[in-house]
């Protein structure tokens, strides 16, 4: 399982020959620093998260203004914790995502579920920080918002998501994974890994938008909506979801079957209930020419 372990260096130093003299005597003793973290109750703290319904937390946004994490239910939602200093894992890995949130295209539309980046190395992932991070790393993505939590509740928020982060000489050292969140608020599923495709995290986002319940006013196009996403499969030349035209022809196909053989009952009962109609009025017209 990759981690996420990397030195922040300060500006002015990176800035410098020193710096980077200095990056470089380091590097070999930090590589050799064990890590701290132990990732097998990392992995069981996110297992046993699960199932549970996150709080209502109140985070800031890129521009500093409030957002409340109950304002994304209603829609599934993708998060993913990550510290602006961190210069290869996290970066690569948020760029993973969003490519896997790319190729997703076809299977969902944006405006069907959300993304969340957090940073939790409060105070310095500030809503400048995480703008910037977004914009040097070619984030923009109309469903994706990277968010600050107040430093007083970062060990709460990460607790209840299951993120487990242990601060090391090279930085910070935690599991790469996203949680997927449901439309009511509870955690799905941990999808761990470095590089995330459109499939793994495609595959139980297909899951909660066509095995959940149906709307209680069901519409015509929420049976359309669920059917064009069944007809979808994952590519893997392209990393994209692509329809399977196979399949969308077999449905259409079976429609047209049911359809056919519910118009012929149809027409069936309708000349059966005439018959009858028929059948009852003839005496009576009888009986009164014979008057």
């Amino acid at each position: 399982m990759r981690r996420c372990a990397e030195r922040s260096i300060p500006r002015r130093l990176r800035a410098t020959g020193f710096g980077l003299l200095l990056a470089v005597l380091l590097a070999p003793a930090l590589a050799e620093t064990p890590s701290a973290l132990d990732e097998r109750s990392a992995l069981q703290a996110g297992d046993a998260a699960v199932g549970t319904r996150v709080p209502d937390y109140t985070l800031l946004d890129r521009q500093g203004r409030p957002v409340r994490l109950s304002s994304y239910r209603g829609k599934p939602l993708l998060v993913s914790f990550i510290y602006t200093g961190c210069f290869q894992i996290c970066p690569a890995s948020t760029r993973a995502l969003h490519e896997a949130v790319k190729g997703l295209d076809k299977l969902l539309a944006p405006n069907q579920f959300n993304v969340i980046s957090i940073g939790f190395n409060q105070p310095f992932d500030s809503p400048a920080a995480m703008r910037t991070f977004a914009a040097q790393h070619g984030i923009d993505y109309p469903n994706w918002e990277f968010l600050s939590p107040p430093p007083a509740i970062v060990e709460a928020l990460t607790r209840d998501f299951g993120f487990r982060y242990v601060a090391t000489p090279a930085g910070f050292d935690h599991v790469l994974g996203i949680t997927l969140v449901d439309a009511q608020g509870r955690i799905h599923t941990q999808v761990y890994g470095e590089r995330m495709n459109a499939q793994r995290i495609g595959e139980p986002l297909r899951q909660l938008l066509t095995e959940g319940a149906l709307p209680p006013r069901l519409q015509l196009t929420d049976v359309i909506e669920r059917v064009r996403i069944l007809c979808t499969v994952y590519d893997p030349e392209t990393g994209e979801y692509r329809y399977d035209y196979a399949l969308i022809f077999e449905i259409v196909g079976g429609l047209l079957f049911f359809l056919s053989v519910a118009v012929y009952f149809g027409v069936e009962w309708r000349n059966r209930r005439r018959a009858r109609q028929a059948h009852a009025g003839t005496p009576r017209i009888a009986g009164e020419l014979s008057r």
